[in-house]
């Protein structure tokens, strides 16, 4: 049995990692959260202490500082903390060398985003196969269990298209996973996960269409679709993780991505844009200094972590699946909905990290109790999805499925030969 978790990062999702292990660590042991800033690991302890959430107090709940980039020190750290399960919710430019040192200190892997490198964006897909997929045969070679891309999306939607691979079709010819946040933060604008890592996702969108890749603009082609609870919202085509191990693991059509987005944030998106605030590339300010625009905007927007504290509204996050079943057309929605309002009661947090935030605890459960410690580098769409979405069931991610549900049309989509 696998114990004592250590979570590297102290965002938004990180916090409500540490509220859940922390509730759960009669299964997970102690409890280590580490980066590059100590303080920030300390007030997310405050948290959990102030809402009562450690189940065993006789188990440790503590901070260390640590430079994830560094891979001595994180070993050392894994190795000091005698952590068996290392949960990564740190930014994403830092997984290969957190990977690593798990790999070397032979401790479990878990991470919720692919690994970005700071000076590409974008890149050719699929995304795994540049970093990831390339440290399979060493993680199955050592008996590492390295579980990637274990948030909400990607993650949970991830098991839902083997559940209905497994369960609900005998042939699937699309599904279209649709994100949207009916929520107000009451801020002029703000992004709800790491800004800069938010906006380097805008720059060209990869999908995949008729069993090969295809390339558009962002925000280029908008479906309205009648979500439950939450009501009609637009959504837009968009690039996002999944697609890149769904695609090679799930017998489908075509698989795309939807992310819901307001007027307001569009209209200033493209103001951002279009002055350049966007760029990843630096810039000159003076002789001696260069800085990219991005970072200087993620220092001016709203922290994702403070938002929490006021969000009304909800999130709905669902697969829309349309395939045979018994030689029948079916169709089927499955999601999830989620409220702000009942996350900032629960864990202090907003609805968008508590997505991300409850599913990597839930997997490191399911290491712990051996039903999920694979010895080897696995998408969640090559787990058994049953144990984890009933896990989630009862840690406040309920799974709902409406059969024939309101139907999602999208409309007819071409490759462009270039994405400025």
């Amino acid at each position: 049995m696998k114990r004592n978790v250590l979570i590297v990062g102290a965002g938004g999702v990180a916090h409500v990692v540490a509220h859940k292990c922390a509730m759960n660590n009669d299964v997970l042991g102690d409890i280590c959260i580490a980066s590059r800033t100590q303080r920030k690991c300390e007030a997310i302890i405050d948290s959990v202490l102030r809402k009562n959430h450690l189940k065993d107090t006789s188990k440790k709940l503590y901070a260390r500082r640590v430079d994830a980039l560094n891979i001595p020190e994180m070993v050392k750290l894994i190795r000091e903390t005698e952590s068996e399960i290392v949960i990564n919710v740190g930014q994403a430019y830092i997984n290969m060398s957190v990977l690593e040192a798990c790999i070397e200190a032979g401790a479990v892997y878990m991470d919720t985003a692919i690994h970005e490198e700071p000076d590409k964006v974008c890149e050719n897909p699929p995304w795994y196969a540049n970093y990831e997929w390339k440290r399979k045969d060493r993680c199955a070679e050592k008996g590492i269990t390295a579980i990637l891309g274990i948030g909400f999306d990607p993650g949970v939607v991830n098991a839902w298209c083997s559940l209905a691979q497994k369960e609900y079709f005998d042939t699937i010819d699309t599904i279209d996973i649709l994100d949207v946040n009916a929520g107000n933060h009451g801020k002029y604008f703000a992004t709800n996960f790491d800004p800069e890592i938010n906006f380097r996702e805008f720059k060209k969108v990869w999908t995949w269409v008729d069993r090969q890749w295809v390339l558009q603009k962002v925000h280029s082609i908008r479906v309205d679709y009648d979500f439950p609870v939450v009501g009609k919202c637009p959504v837009y085509l968009t690039g996002h993780d999944e697609l890149h191990s769904l695609s090679k693991h799930i017998d489908a059509n075509s698989i795309r991505f939807w992310m819901g987005f307001g007027d307001h944030y569009l209209n200033v998106f493209s103001v951002l844009k279009n002055i350049g605030l966007l760029s990843e590339k630096p810039v000159k300010i003076t002789e001696d200094i260069e800085i990219a625009p991005l970072k200087v905007l993620k220092a001016l927007l709203p922290d994702p972590a403070s938002l929490a504290p006021g969000y009304t509204g909800k999130t709905c996050i669902g697969n829309f699946i349309s395939g045979t079943k018994e030689d029948k057309p079916r169709k089927l929605f499955i999601y999830n909905v989620c409220d702000h309002e009942q996350c900032y009661q629960e864990v202090e947090s907003q609805a968008i990290s508590y997505t991300a935030g409850v599913p990597p605890v839930a997997a490191a459960i399911l290491v712990a109790r051996g039903d999920w410690d694979v010895k080897k580098m696995v998408n969640v769409e090559e787990l058994d999805a049953v144990p984890f979405i009933k896990l989630l069931d009862t840690m406040g991610l309920p799974t709902e499925i409406a059969e024939n549900p309101a139907v999602f049309e999208a409309p007819a989509i071409e490759s462009l030969e270039s994405v400025e």
